[in-house]
């Protein structure tokens, strides 16, 4: 094929795929099932990786919680166990379906594991341990993170390497204790759980930011790698929510007036548009859909004239009261001790 003919055929191909997306946005897709599938969470014992946790177990996936904090971790794996005990005491209904007698279906189960994703020892370690004792991972959520709330300069390096390796690094050791399997099987599902915050930046975070951006750009190469291996039955999805009303922020805020239009996000609700794209194998979910706007007014205007949209949003500085609040518990813990 010459390249004009192949360059009409692309063109094609191009403008049938906005047509297939502009379909999903006016019919929603088909939801796939997750029941009995070995679902893994890494920083699942707090926040959203609790949450994710809950609605995989909606779904009756088999879970697998991965947490620095061994109690967090087993109190979000108990909230997991009472959800499989409510839905298994709903009873099947009489008669089945079309006459044939409904089947209960099996328990799925949980398992807890202490890992500290930040290295890669311990993660490849418990990996070896999740296949041996639970078998072979299906779904891959990444999504353990930290922020260290300092300015740069005032932020020790010891931090800025921390952050890096949680939010960014551990991507690469998790994935790559998992992804073989999916590729001898053509089968499995990776998530990104990274933030607006690598599409777009703000001050005073740069250590986040940089993180996130890495989550990003890993998450895009890797999903470039399976197609080019043509490994269609895995499935890539990046989540990247604005900020999200947990302890994680507590403080940040941009300009008073703006707020109401862009408050922070329920917890909840972004978890759900998340499990809504995972399990319609969307390959980028942004809440709000604003998002999708913001980072593509960032790609193509002039950097002065986004530096003027931040400060009227006030979105320039709207982690420094967030920073100021860290600063200020850490100082009075020091002063408790």
């Amino acid at each position: 094929m010459n390249i004009a003919a192949e360059f009409f055929l692309v063109t094609l191909k191009v403008l049938w795929a906005f047509v297939l997306a502009g379909v999903k946005w006016l019919v929603r897709p088909k939801e796939k099932s997750v029941a009995g599938q070995v679902c893994l969470i890494t920083g699942a014992g707090s926040g959203l990786g609790r949450l994710f946790a809950k609605e995989f177990a909606r779904q009756r996936a088999v879970l697998v919680l991965w947490d620095i904090n061994s109690q967090g971790n087993e109190e979000t794996a108990e909230m997991v166990r009472q959800i499989y005990r409510e839905m298994d005491s709903t009873p099947p209904k009489e008669g089945g379906v079309d006459g044939v007698e409904e089947v209960p279906p099996l328990q799925p189960q949980v398992f807890t594991y202490v890992c500290d994703v930040g290295k890669r020892e311990s993660v490849y370690l418990t990996a070896e341990k999740v296949r041996r004792e639970v078998g072979d991972v299906d779904v891959l959520v990444n999504n353990a993170g930290v922020v260290s709330g300092h300015h740069l300069l005032e932020c020790p390096d010891e931090l800025i390497e921390r952050t890096m390796m949680v939010n960014c690094h551990a991507h690469f050791w998790t994935t790559k204790a998992f992804l073989p399997k999916m590729l001898e099987m053509n089968h499995g599902h990776i998530v990104t759980v990274a933030s607006s915050l690598g599409l777009f930046s703000t001050a005073g975070v740069e250590d986040y930011c940089a993180s996130k951006f890495g989550a990003v750009g890993f998450h895009e190469s890797l999903s470039h790698e399976l197609k080019a291996t043509e490994k269609d039955g895995i499935k890539m999805t990046l989540v990247c929510p604005y900020l999200v009303d947990t302890d994680m922020f507590r403080g940040c805020r941009i300009r008073k007036e703006i707020e109401p239009f862009l408050p922070p996000l329920k917890s909840e609700y972004c978890v759900k548009q998340a499990m809504r794209a995972i399990l319609t194998d969307q390959a980028m979910i942004c809440t709000p859909r604003l998002m999708y706007m913001v980072n593509f007014m960032k790609s193509i205007l002039p950097f002065e004239a986004v530096v003027c949209m931040y400060r009227f949003l006030g979105a320039d500085k709207c982690m420094y009261p967030f920073i100021a609040q860290r600063k200020q518990a850490m100082n009075n813990n020091e002063a408790k001790n």
